[in-house]
């Protein structure tokens, strides 16, 4: 089978010591980014973000970041399945600086931004963490930086954790035209996945999922692709969904968005040959597996 441009399995785009990079550039479109780093022990890391706005993610791990003299230190989490995190804004036209005492895996969603705003820092207790959908449509969503949540010039970013055998993602939706329901939005999938099997399964840790794009006549697409952790899909418009748990993992995704509007929102328009299942949910109960964390006190 060819390979999908728009799928970048773990690996293939590394470079610069990331272990990830999807720049404006790569993706062939204007706004979205993503870059992800491993921090061995004691380890640091610099680098320029230049047009670009960032968050500073930690997905495993804790850090020190540093931006223009000023310091904050990241209390992180042991992985994403576990809680969420606290992390960092640092605005365009900045030299990063991130290190970690004892390791990390770093993520930095990211957008071509037009305003320079502070550094500064976002409280794990500050991350809104909802339920959606319901029965085996149920996921959760952590909310850190999207419109209401947390301020950015372009970049909305969420983390979205699907119970082992769940759909979610769904109903298939798009953001990739201006109009009173629609926002115009390109967006990065980063996946990883939590195996359920006893320990000592062989292969168990592996993981797998399955991520659906598809377009219309006017505009056509069409992914459809297992998906590992560390892999991403690249979403540039179209429909898109289901996101696709197997039944023997955990799933975790990372959105990253960004687009040309001035307006920064978050709006969505179903396929309305599937938007019918969300009235649906009323009938149906939250899976009980959910949340699989929740925020600190103080949210």
């Amino acid at each position: 089978m060819a390979e999908n441009p728009l799928h970048l399995p773990r690996g293939s785009a590394a470079r610069d010591g990331f272990d990830l990079v999807v720049t404006p550039e790569s993706a062939g479109w204007g706004f979205s980014s993503l870059r992800t780093l491993t921090l061995a022990p004691g380890a640091a890391h610099e680098f320029a973000t230049g047009e670009e706005e960032l968050l500073v993610l930690p997905l495993s791990g804790s850090a020190r970041v540093e931006v223009d003299g000023e310091v904050l230190d990241l209390a992180g989490r042991t992985g994403v399945f576990d809680a969420v995190s606290d992390f960092a804004y640092v605005g365009r036209d900045s030299t990063v600086r991130v290190a970690s005492r004892d390791g990390a895996v770093l993520s930095f969603p990211g957008a071509r931004a037009r305003r320079r705003l502070p550094f500064r820092y976002g409280p794990a207790s500050g991350v809104a963490v909802e339920l959606r959908g319901a029965g085996r449509c149920s996921r959760q969503v952590n909310n850190f930086a999207t419109p209401q949540a947390f301020e950015t010039d372009k970049l909305i970013a969420c983390e979205v954790l699907t119970p082992a055998a769940n759909w979610s993602s769904y109903p298939p939706h798009r953001h990739d035209r201006t109009s009173d329901v629609e926002s115009e939005l390109e967006e990065v999938y980063y996946f990883e996945f939590r195996s359920l099997a006893p320990a000592g399964t062989p292969g168990a840790e592996a993981g797998l999922g399955y991520q659906r794009v598809y377009g219309d006549p006017e505009r056509p697409i069409d992914v459809l692709e297992e998906v590992r952790s560390g892999d991403v899909v690249l979403i540039p418009h179209g429909w898109h969904g289901p996101s696709i748990a197997s039944p023997s993992h955990d799933m975790y995704y990372l959105n990253v968005m960004a687009g040309p509007e001035d307006e920064r929102a978050w709006k969505i328009c179903d396929d309305p040959a599937h938007g019918w299942v969300r009235g649906t949910w009323a009938e149906q109960d939250v899976d009980p597996r959910l949340p699989l964390y929740s925020a600190p006190d103080g949210a």
